[in-house]
This record gives structure tokens, sequence and C-alpha cells, in this order.
């Protein structure tokens, strides 16, 4: 029986090493396929010389000796120690060939963002470029004092939506950097009425052609500035809007709702709401919602267009705020959408004083249909230190009117709405001056589009227009104008506090390397609206031929576009500070450029420059920038 199982042992052993040379030399020859390890094939030799000599020695062993039960198992240990170290061998080079794989996709994805984020880069530069005519055309003809105040008007639109656009350019670049984990938010300072203002203008134009009713509400008190990123959030609510233009067939009506609903420390959330009367989806579908390419029916595509990804995207945005949305919907009915963020508190200190700038025992009344747009006018003007009566009926309202004016204790000012069941605003207006002989003061709060009748508005009497929803700022503003305009309305003098002067520039002398013709010219006509002579420089390599030929000290400041022939900004700007003179160290430079990455910043503060800014230029915020830099200098 032992002898029986010795040679078991011996005969055993010897197949498994057959087994481990044949599978040894399949593992060489695998290894040998990978170029890339040619230099290391002849350690490869080595072990299937050592292992061939085993299996003879096994046959010997086993042929001619007489093994006995401790070297036959020996013998057989050896040829499962074998087989295990192959194994082990294999699964090591299957992990390196695996790592070595997902090193070269690796490589491959970091080229492949590079190469998307030098597309952007160069997307956003030759899309900003024209916008930054448009902006700066319509910059210079807003300076004519002798503009028309309706083309003036127009212009300003123009220039709205114009920023607008360049703020979709910034979100779209933006949004690429989701999946990667790359976008950041910004923290600024912002204004909520300019924010509500550019995103209803855009909304209700939209309703405006599908003949739907749109409005912008606030619920209670609400401050003026906020610290975050404006950017992101007003693309939240432009989507969300959006999709409830789209999916709401007239007659139907769009509202967007804003609330603080809570304060803590420097910490202040704002719920925004956005409600339709559209096709609504069926509650089943909503957890699916917030799914790229989630679509509740197959058709809603080819009928209303879009990608499939708006709702993902906005949900990722939100995320990325440390915010919450949630959506209620009922199929033809319409759907809400709830958005929360959590912003902090603006110490933003460039309000206008409220104190005793309004005379006291001020009498106004509040005219609208809408009981919430009624308390938050009341709200506003009690911020500005004004007490106001509400009517929610037009002739209820004008019954007020004539009773106060027989009583001798007439109203100063008139806030009503435009739009109103039975009497519109301008109706109401019309009534009034019958009565009053055009003595008070009459707003009209309006939406955001009424140039259909503008001329009925006027011609009726009413003084001013100021858009819904009110913010104190702007109210406090249209009052002073009103009570300037009609001097005899309340006989108390009103001083209207001067805005803060912007720095004198006046004398600069500016070298200017652009590229573009028609931007130069604009830029330069700004310029020289501040009084700065410029002299212009067509590309990189011109500027630092002109800077280096002119005597020590003739330029006050360098405005240098990044991309040009020749020699781009960023060189151009490296040569200067390289030039052996004294003030090539100390004149300030500053980029004017369309790449809008904050890798792009970096790059023009370690070629020398000593600020950034985008394109199209800011004009308060350029004076800004170049009075710090001429202060500091």
């Amino acid at each position: 029986m032992v002898h029986t199982l010795i040679y078991l042992m011996i005969y055993l052993g010897s197949a498994l090493m057959v087994y481990n040379v044949v599978s040894y030399i399949r593992y060489a020859q695998s290894i040998r396929k990978r170029g890339e390890w040619a230099k290391r094939l002849r350690l490869l030799h080595a072990p299937i010389i050592l292992l061939i000599l085993f299996l003879f020695g096994y046959l010997a062993v086993g042929i001619f000796g007489k093994p006995d039960l401790i070297v036959s198992g020996i013998l057989f240990g050896g040829s499962i120690f074998v087989f295990i170290m192959l194994l082990v061998m294999r699964r090591i080079t299957e992990s390196i060939v695996k790592y070595e794989q997902l090193e070269t996709q690796l490589k491959a994805s970091e080229e492949s963002s590079r190469a998307k984020s030098s597309f952007l880069s160069n997307m956003s530069h030759e899309i900003r470029t024209p916008m930054s005519a448009i902006i700066g055309m319509v910059n210079i003809a807003l300076k004519d004092p002798d503009l028309m105040p309706r083309t003036r008007e127009q212009f300003e639109r123009i220039n709205g939506s114009a920023k607008h656009m360049l703020g979709l350019i910034n979100d779209i670049l933006d949004m690429t950097r989701i999946e990667s984990g790359g976008m950041s938010l910004k923290e600024e300072d912002f204004s909520l009425s300019g924010l509500l203002d550019q995103i209803s203008i855009v909304a209700d134009g939209e309703c405006q052609q599908k003949k739907l009713a749109y409005d912008c509400l606030i619920l209670g008190k609400v401050e003026s500035f906020y610290v975050g990123d404006e950017m992101k959030l007003r693309q939240v609510l432009l989507n969300l809007l959006n999709n409830a233009v789209k999916f709401t067939p007239a007659p139907g009506s769009v509202r967007l709702t804003v609330e603080q609903t809570a304060s803590f420390g420097e910490l202040r959330t704002l719920r925004f709401i956005v409600t339709d009367t559209g096709i609504g989806m069926d509650p089943e579908f909503l957890p699916k919602l917030f799914e790229p390419f989630s679509q509740e029916d197959a058709t809603t595509t080819n009928r209303y267009g879009g990608s499939g990804l708006g709702m993902a995207i906005t949900k990722n945005i939100v995320d990325l705020m440390n915010g919450e949305i949630q959506a209620q919907s009922e199929k033809n009915v319409g759907s809400a959408f709830t958005v929360s963020v959590t912003l902090h508190a603006s110490h933003h200190t460039d309000e206008q004083p409220r104190g005793n700038v309004l005379p006291a025992g001020l009498r106004v009344l509040v005219v609208d249909d809408e009981p919430i747009a009624c308390e938050h006018a009341v709200l506003v003007l009690g911020d500005i230190g004004v007490e106001a009566e509400t009517c929610n009926d037009s002739a209820q309202a004008l019954a007020l009117l004539k009773d106060r004016l027989a009583e001798g204790s007439p109203y100063h000012v008139l806030m009503t709405d435009l739009r109103m069941p039975g009497m519109d605003g301008v109706a109401l207006t019309r009534e009034l001056r019958q009565l009053d002989g055009g003595r008070t003061g009459v707003i009209l709060l309006t939406g955001y589009s009424w140039d259909d009748i503008a001329k009925e508005v006027w011609l009726a009497g009413i003084d001013c227009a100021i858009s819904k929803p009110l913010f104190p700022e702007n109210l406090l503003r249209e009052l002073l104008n009103l009570l300037h305009k009609k001097s005899d309305l309340f006989p108390v003098p009103v001083e209207e506090p001067a805005p803060p002067p912007r720095p004198s520039l006046e004398g600069l002398r500016v070298l200017l390397a652009e590229d573009v013709p028609v931007n130069a010219e604009i830029l330069m006509d700004l310029l020289d609206m501040e009084g700065i002579s410029t002299e212009h420089a067509e590309n990189g390599q011109i500027a630092v031929d002109m800077f280096e030929a002119s005597p020590e000290g003739s330029f006050d400041a360098i405005l240098m576009d990044v991309r040009m022939p020749v020699l781009d900004g960023l060189g151009a700007a490296r040569a200067i500070r390289a030039l052996d003179r004294p003030d090539a160290k100390t004149v300030p430079i500053i980029a004017l450029t369309a790449n809008a990455f904050a890798e792009d910043v970096k790059r023009s503060l370690q070629a020398g420059m000593n600020a950034h800014l985008s394109k199209p230029v800011d004009m308060d915020v350029l004076c800004a920038t170049l009075s710090e830099l001429l202060v500091k200098k």
C-alpha cells in the first residue's frame, strides 16, 4: 500500500510537472507577444530549463531510483508549489496588463480633456468677440445725451439681452465641467432685483409670443443683495421657466414666486417656485424626471423639442449649490418646481440712504388685483419709510380716490397694476385725471412687455412705470424722480442723494493692443469719453515695439488683448516686462480677453499682467481697475 502511494505521488507529480512546463511555455509566449516587454524576455529562458530538469529528475527517481515516502512527498509537493507559483505569476501579469490599459486610457482621457478645454476656450473667444462689438456699440449709443427715451429703453433692452447671452455662453462652458467634477461656484455680491429683472424680461417675452400670462411675485420680505453664484442660479431658474413656457399651451399662465424662508447668522435661504398650467406629468414619472434623456412620452421631443438633458443639468447645478429641487405635477393640470438654495448675507453698501430723503406724511394708494403683490408693495414702501393703503379692485380704488379728493386729503401717489379685471390701470388713470387735473403722481406697476400700449399709457397721464416685483432701491428712485417732476405734489423739499462720483481718469495715456479693428475702435471711443487718450497697436509685437520706442513714462497703462497674431498678449507682456527700462517693470498691464476660464487668469498674471478683465469690457469695471492700479503704482 505504501509502495503504491509512493509511485502514485511520483507519477502524479510528473504529470503535474508536465502540465506546469506546457503552461509556462504558453505563459512565456503570451509575454513575448507584448513588444514593450522585449528587454525582459531573456529571463524567461532560465525557468523553463529548470522546470525541464525538474521533470527529468522526477522521471529518473521514479524509473531508476528507489524513492521512499518522504522523497516522493517532497517531489509531489514541489509540483504543486510550481503550479501555484504559475497561477500567481499569471494573476500578477493580468493585473499589470489591466493597470497599463487603465494608464493608457487615463492618458487618452487627459489629452481629450485638454483638447476639449482648448476647443471651449477658442469657442468662447470666437463668440465673445462679436458680442464685444454689440455691447460696445450699445454703450456708445447710450452715452448720447440727445437719445430719445424710447430709443434709450430699446438700447437698454438690447444691452440686457446681450449680457444675458454672455451669461449663457459662460454657463455652457461651465456645464462641460459637471461630469469631470471641475465646475466651481463663485461667491460674489449680486442684486436679487437685477437677477429677477433679467430672468423676467426673457420669460415674459417668451410668454408674450405664446399668449401666456406671466407673473413674478415676492412673498414677504427679501433682501436686496446676496452673496452667491448669480450665473448658476439664473441658469437654473431660466431653465425651469423655459420648460414651463414650452409645455404650457395658450391660454395659460406661468408664475415665478420668490421667498426668503430662513435666516441664521450670515446664511439666508431662498425658495423659488415655478408654477404653470401646462400639460403636466403623471406622478409615477416624477422619480425619473431628473435622469438624462428622460421623457414621459416618446413623442414629446418631436412635439416640443429639446435634448432631454435640461432637467438633469438643472439638478446637477442645484446639487452643486447644496440646494434642493422638488417637482409636483398633475396630468393636464400643471406643474410646480421648487428650488431652495442657501446663500450668504451681503454687506453691500452702495444702496441709497433711506432716512429722511422722502418727506414724511406721503400718502400712497396701491391698487392690484393680486393680494400678494399688494402685501409685498406695502412691505417695500415701509422699508423706505412710506405707509400705504391697498385695494384689490379698481372700481373700489376709484371710489377711494374720489372720497379723498372730496375730503381735501388726496393721495399723493397712486401705484396701479397694468392688467386688472374690469377697469385696468390705464382706464383707472384716465378716470383719475378727470378728477384731479393731473396733480396726483401715478406709477404704473407692469410686467415686462407693454410695448403695444406704450403710447396709450402716456396719453392716459401715467407719470412713470416700474417693473414688478418691487425692490426698495428701484421704488425709491422712481418716487424721488416723481416728486421732482411734480414739485407741486408735495411742497417739502426733497434732497436726492448724489451717486458716488467715478474716479476721474482725465489725461491718462493708454496703449491698446487689439487685433480686431471694430473692437479697438469701440474701446477707443469709450476711453475717449472718459478723457483717456489711446494709441492703438494691431498685435502684440507692434505693442512691444511701440512701448520700447516711446520715451520713458509715455504710457500710464497698457490694455492687452490675449489672442493676437504675430505675438499674443501673454508673449507681449513678458517681452515688455523684460525690457531694460524702469517703467517696463511698473506700468500696469491689463488683459482684455474673451477667455473666461480661471486658468486663463492665472496665465495672464504669470505673464506679468496686473489684472484680467473679460470681454465685452465693462467701462465701470475697467475705470475702477485703472484707478486702483494707478494708485498702487
